[in-house]
């Protein structure tokens, strides 16, 4: 692929990504929780770990919500994260640090949103 089809790809994959921040941050904010900040404000470190969930997700079409959470939990674990009953950027800290079938309803939701929005841009 030349350099102009590496841009488009990558402008679409963050596109896409940001799409999927936003779509979470609107589901968040309608369950009361006003922690999460826009795309433009956001830390790099939550920019890429979005943008490889949609790299996730584009080389595993056929794979359930459950396997995408998989995947960012593995990321998480290694880059030090571990489980604490509220996110903690400092101390490497997020509640959802656990197996799918353990997240609370509302948590599994942002997986199946995340897998959504992605299929609708591929």
């Amino acid at each position: 692929m030349g350099n102009k089809g590496m841009l488009f790809e990558r402008t679409l994959i963050e596109l896409i990504a940001e799409t999927c921040h936003e779509v979470n941050r609107a589901y968040c904010k309608g369950h009361g929780d006003n922690s999460h900040k826009s795309w433009d404000k956001s830390p790099s470190w939550q920019k890429d770990s979005a943008i490889k969930g949609v790299h996730y997700r584009i080389e595993n079409p056929h794979s359930l919500p459950s396997q995408s959470h998989d995947s960012w939990l593995a990321q998480k674990l290694e880059e030090g994260w571990s489980y604490g009953p509220v996110k903690n950027v400092e101390h490497k800290t997020h509640p959802c640090v656990m197996g799918y079938d353990e997240l609370p309803l509302q948590q599994r939701i942002k997986d199946i949103l995340f897998t959504q929005v992605v299929d609708s841009f591929i």
